[in-house]
């Protein structure tokens, strides 16, 4: 059996694309568990619209003053709640690729039987101000854990980004796959992205001043690497894109060049050389 896990808080006034995130893993999982947080708007019915017997709903309270803890304490309330051997994992900003998500399902299938296997990796796309543009610095992560074994010592870590094990927290042993996940996050309208500023200083409250200096311009900070995406979003999301695609606010901000952007164009550089990339941070241990 093949689960698939989620959580999700506030998703309309967050404009969260929780619904084609749901449909994407759906696709290929017997079951979807999402872990549902008490929220200021209809997120509770938004899930529920999916309606599929698959899915099942967790009515939570989330406690904030964990902090970004609280993602994976939250996540791990979804993980428990699953009845399959392996869970696909997704975030509510996130839509695994239809081919993805078969190539996943074979991999579980092909993979199962190695003990060595804790997890597999999907490729990354992030989309940055729009859905035609995509972030290619070393600042945003290449790949992650998105498929675990489930009943094992396994754990999200700190906010969730990714899977750590047992007490001692050692880096998941993952496959990579060539499932691609498309993480729309900072693709969302101004006003969602101004809102999860707003979120933000309270689950990392160390970035708070940060927070309110983003949210007080009237465009997001221009950054290095950001490349044109000529590839095919995926299906379940092209509905959700189209009704965003326009939005006169969602603008990116003067090229602003700084010597520290200096380091991420000589690891893209050594990259491109060599096809390692330079103090990259993993959660995972390739095997």
């Amino acid at each position: 059996m093949l689960s698939g896990f989620t959580i999700v808080r506030n998703a309309i006034k967050l404009d969260f694309p929780i619904v084609p995130a749901i449909r994407s893993v759906l696709a290929v999982c017997d079951e979807v568990v999402v872990n549902v947080g008490k929220s200021e708007d209809d997120t509770r019915d938004l899930v529920a619209s999916v309606a599929d017997p698959r899915v099942r709903i967790l009515d939570t309270a989330w406690d904030f003053t964990k902090q970004n803890l609280m993602l994976s304490i939250e996540t791990q309330r979804a993980m428990d709640a699953c009845r399959g051997s392996w869970g696909i994992y997704i975030q509510a900003d996130e839509v695994l690729h239809e081919r993805g998500a078969q190539i996943l399902k074979e991999k579980v299938a092909e993979w199962d039987g190695d003990a060595r296997v804790e997890g597999l990796l999907v490729k990354y796309l992030h989309f940055y101000g729009g859905f035609d543009r995509i972030a290619t610095s070393r600042r945003w992560y290449r790949r992650e854990v998105r498929c675990i074994r489930l009943g094992r010592d396994i754990h999200p870590y700190q906010g969730a980004q990714g899977f750590r094990v047992g007490p001692d927290y050692r880096k998941t042993r993952a496959r990579p796959t060539e499932a691609e996940m498309f993480h729309y996050g900072w693709a969302r309208p101004a006003r969602a992205i101004k809102e999860k500023h707003e979120i933000s200083k309270t689950i990392y409250p160390w970035s708070a001043e940060r927070s309110a200096r983003h949210q007080t311009r009237q465009f997001l900070e221009w950054i290095p690497l950001l490349q044109p995406f000529t590839g095919v979003h995926p299906a379940v999301a092209r509905d959700w894109i189209a009704e965003r695609s326009h939005d006169p606010e969602r603008v990116i901000g003067p090229r602003h060049f700084k010597l520290a952007h200096l380091r991420f164009y000589l690891s893209d550089w050594i990259e491109r050389l060599t096809g390692a990339r330079v103090f990259e941070f993993r959660n995972y241990e390739p095997v």
